[in-house]
């Protein structure tokens, strides 16, 4: 069985483990080691379990935790290289990876996918074991051919949906700000993310909208929004809430 259990989404911090029968790989730790520790508990994930930790891109609320939960531990922290140049977190095992290249982490088979973000060299991560596939990516103005494709295979996505358009544009950002949001090296809008699940439709796949802007979004907006515009029941888009609750997505192999 895959499980994938999302411990902290959005601009506070990210934190995602990914699990298949006995192993696991975390994606990105932005928030604290004893944090993340808290919530793995909470969910009941097995550190023990935890074989690797991917990184997508080197801002703080993806790595603040990175260091500390690497060598907590002893797991290896693997990226491409220019995100690991690009991140401050310490003394840890490095294990080089490239986009585009699969990589296999016990039972499963991971593909790091580019991303479109104000990044040095942003990924995406979709991870396959015995036929099914679980696709996270956030942190991309658009989705690129590579995302889009792996979208469209999905059982699992865990797709940015960061903000709604008419609150961002009468928010309190400066215009700056604004537009590098909403460009293609920016953030997913609830719009276009909808957009991408309507063109690449597929029965059965799960949805998780993740990185919702507290400033910008509302989890009921966000999802009513991809309901509606996907065709997709609302009962089967899921995301955290503000205020710290966890998720846990499955499907069996």
């Amino acid at each position: 069985m895959f499980e994938v259990h999302v411990l902290a989404s959005g601009s506070d911090g990210n934190c995602t483990v990914v699990q298949h029968d006995d192993t696991a790989v975390m994606i990105d730790a932005g928030i604290s080691g004893k944090k993340v520790t808290g919530l793995m508990g909470q969910e009941g994930v097995d550190s023990r379990a935890l074989k690797a930790l991917l990184v997508t891109h080197e801002h703080s609320d993806h790595i603040a935790g990175v260091g500390v939960v690497s060598r907590k531990f002893n797991i290896p922290v693997m990226c491409n290289r220019a995100t690991f140049e690009c991140s401050s977190v310490g003394n840890v095992e490095y294990a080089e990876i490239r986009t585009m290249e699969s990589f296999c982490v016990g039972s499963m088979n991971i593909t790091p996918l580019p991303t479109s973000h104000n990044a040095a060299e942003p990924n995406a991560f979709l991870v396959e074991a015995e036929g099914k596939k679980v696709l996270v990516a956030t942190d991309t103005g658009k989705l690129t051919f590579q995302v889009e494709h792996a979208l469209e295979e999905a059982d699992i996505a865990v797709i940015e949906s960061n903000y709604d358009k008419k609150m961002l544009a009468e928010g309190p950002y400066p215009l700056y700000l604004k537009r590098l949001i909403a460009s293609d090296m920016g953030h997913l809008s609830n719009t276009d993310c909808a957009g991408a699940i309507n063109r690449t439709m597929r029965e059965g796949r799960q949805i998780f909208l993740a990185h919702l802007s507290k400033t910008n979004n509302i989890p009921d907006l966000a999802r009513d929004t991809v309901a509606e515009i996907s065709g997709m029941k609302r009962m089967y888009i899921d995301c955290l809430e503000f205020g710290g609750d966890t998720r846990t997505l499955r499907v069996r192999g």
